[in-house]
């Protein structure tokens, strides 16, 4: 697979300075992989990504590769790179917790624009409705449904409590300016 050494560098060296990384895996275009930063609490979520991206980009220089954040760096028929969120709060973990769910990705539809402006430059390019994006002009939420701008878990479903998947935000989002757009529409609103 092109780029694993690179990826399981980063990996290593993501672990190694403390990091919360849970995965990796190769994805749709040669070359294009993604990692998963979490599970975090609040603005941490933003700090590690941000330190993962700093030793991606120092992984990166050993290997003489240059890496971008582009959510879309090469045109064609292809789903691009997101950078999908997973959020919850107390009340959607606990028992009875999937009406706390519904309820805030409802909020999340009534400001999807304001959303949709601040997750990534290029964006556009991406949120097509194709290739299990959902299209950026248009909110939709399903429990499954990786087509949808918010996936619910089946498992959150069956179980009646959990968290909810924004699909939306690109590869390049500003992981702050994210987590707490987020938090306001669904806490403070």
């Amino acid at each position: 697979a092109y780029g694993r050494r690179v990826v399981d560098a980063h990996y290593r060296a993501c672990l190694y300075a403390g990091l919360n990384i849970s995965g990796t895996n190769g994805e749709v275009m040669p070359g294009q992989w993604e990692y998963q930063i979490g599970p975090c609490t609040g603005i941490e979520s933003g700090d590690h990504m941000v330190l993962s991206r700093y030793l991606l980009l120092r992984v990166c220089e050993d290997f003489g590769i240059v890496v971008t954040l582009d959510p879309k760096p090469i045109p064609g028929d292809w789903n691009g790179a997101g950078c999908h969120v997973n959020y919850s709060t107390e009340n959607m973990r606990n028992p009875g917790g999937y009406e706390h769910i519904i309820a805030a990705v409802e909020k999340l539809g009534k400001k999807h624009q304001e959303h949709v402006a601040c997750y990534g430059a290029g964006n556009e390019r991406r949120l097509t409705g194709a290739h299990e994006t959902a299209p950026i002009d248009k909110f939709s939420y399903g429990v499954a449904n990786r087509g949808a701008s918010v996936r619910i878990p089946r498992g959150a479903k069956l179980d009646g409590k959990g968290y909810f998947e924004d699909r939306r935000p690109a590869s390049n989002i500003d992981p702050y300016l994210v987590t707490a757009k987020i938090f306001k529409t669904t806490i403070l609103d």
